[in-house]
């Protein structure tokens, strides 16, 4: 079980967004040319990852943090503790790659919006950090229902 404070863990933080770095060449964006890649840890310890994916359909293009959360969840998890996100045109990773409304609701549904954290990154040590409720304040979530 994954038990430490992840806003006070380095390591864990640097881990998550060489995984990211590490899947970005995967990344299937021949429309849009904006490949994004993500790793998604949560409560067990398992880190998993995901790329974004492009159809000619582009509504049917899913992106990467939604890609690693889906399959965490096909494997059994339920409880989000960070995602790193890395991106960039053709792969290059020269701003922040932000996740979008879609993927913050997802996030939302599987983590805590107070302790749940988003590294959207260029490098591991160039990073913003930010908790899933500074990224969708008064959100709806589990709870809400």
């Amino acid at each position: 079980m994954y038990d430490r404070d992840i806003r006070k863990d380095g390591d864990m933080k640097k881990l998550l967004i060489e995984k990211a770095i590490g899947k970005l060449p995967n990344s299937y964006a021949p429309y849009s040319h904006y490949n994004v890649a993500a790793a998604a840890l949560f409560d067990s310890g398992e880190i998993y990852t995901g790329v974004n994916v492009e159809s000619a359909s582009l509504g049917m293009t899913i992106c990467a943090e939604r890609n690693a959360i889906f399959h965490a969840v096909a494997e059994g998890e339920r409880k989000l503790i960070a995602v790193a996100i890395v991106g960039g045109t053709d792969g290059e990773r020269s701003s922040y790659c932000v996740p979008c409304g879609a993927c913050r609701q997802v996030m939302r549904d599987f983590g805590d919006k107070d302790k749940m954290i988003v590294l959207s990154a260029k490098t591991p040590e160039d990073y913003q950090e930010n908790t899933l409720d500074e990224l969708l304040p008064c959100s709806f979530g589990p709870e809400s229902l």
